[in-house]
């Protein structure tokens, strides 16, 4: 055995027993609230099972598969909401990883001053604390009235698409997408830079030695080995967009009309609770659980498989 490794023994050895106490107080702190956060999510799931029980042993799985929703009737189906739900998401990460990713980049590499990458970084961190209501009342007032003219063009070009089949009068999916690009900007650039600037800068230079250009470096180097933590990311980001509600429900139309068309107004699962829970009562109330519970299994598919790439990934690239 090595002198530092017997030494090490020793010191450990002879730890005061406070020290000892510390440290197994601390393990059980640890632990507890742990355990809490645990208990606490299964708490909600089982408060919001218990609550659509009814709505399930009635419908059973044709809920996700029926657009009608009638309180009236006592008719309802969760698709129109679940469309809305994941078509707006997924649209919204494929404007929103690329700009992302591009300005995590941009702030990284030294390609302007540093003041000024730092002043951008600042701005996009402010971006998120905007509050969600507030992007909603900008969306109403200023976004979509600016993006209109250019929807009833594509309306016009690619009418004949089932996805730009309507005319757009307001209120609609595409707009909501938009909203949510800006929503989930922030999280994507501010997770995507630190994972950027975790990577050792002996692969830069290694990059460097071998011939390689700046993008060369950038696009074959630092972006592989940082990918598990921008994947990471952008699951996160898709998780933040399927949750997102209030600044959804002002700009989405809130429609539970069912239509493949991005210009047409929608309904997400969030902006459906938002509108409907305060004055539901009844058989109702049951059938917002079971959409609830749709949209938390929703979101645990997705932090499942962001776990799943991100080890994947990791194993690939370390």
């Amino acid at each position: 055995m090595a002198a530092s490794e017997s030494t090490d023994l020793f010191v450990l050895r002879r730890r005061p027993p406070q020290e000892k106490l510390v440290d197994q107080g601390f393990r059980q702190l640890a632990v507890l609230l742990a355990s809490l956060v645990g208990l606490v999510l299964l708490g909600i799931l089982l408060v919001v099972l218990f609550g659509s029980r009814e709505a399930m042993a009635r419908f059973g799985l044709g809920f996700l598969v029926i657009s009608d929703w009638d309180p009236v009737g006592d008719t309802y189906g969760a698709f129109t909401a679940i469309y809305g739900t994941i078509v707006t998401s997924i649209l919204a990460l494929f404007i929103a990883v690329p700009l992302g990713v591009g300005t995590a980049i941009f702030i990284t590499e030294n390609l302007i001053p540093l003041r000024l990458r730092q002043l951008l970084g600042i701005m996009v961190e402010l971006l998120a604390a905007i509050p969600s209501v507030v992007l909603g009342l900008w969306a109403i007032f200023v976004m979509e009235p600016f993006i209109r003219p250019g929807l009833e063009l594509l309306h016009q070009t690619l009418g004949w698409m089932p996805f730009f089949s309507t005319v757009p009068q307001g209120p609609g999916m595409a707009p909501a997408i938009l909203i949510l690009v800006v929503m989930v900007l922030p999280i994507i650039t501010a997770i995507a830079r630190d994972s950027l600037q975790q990577v050792p800068p002996e692969l830069r230079q290694a990059a460097y030695g071998v011939g390689t250009t700046r993008w060369g470096a950038i696009l074959q180097v630092i972006l592989p080995a940082a990918v598990s933590g921008i994947t990471g990311g952008v699951m996160l980001a898709l998780g933040r967009a399927m949750g997102e509600t209030m600044a959804v429900t002002m700009i989405i139309g809130n429609s539970n009309n069912f239509s493949l068309s991005l210009l047409a107004p929608g309904n997400t699962i969030s902006s459906m609770l938002a509108n409907q829970f305060g004055e539901a009562d009844g058989f109702q109330v049951s059938a917002l659980m079971y959409a609830a519970f749709v949209l938390m299994v929703l979101t645990l598919i997705v932090n499942v498989l962001a776990q799943w790439i991100v080890r994947r990934l990791s194993l690939k690239y370390s």
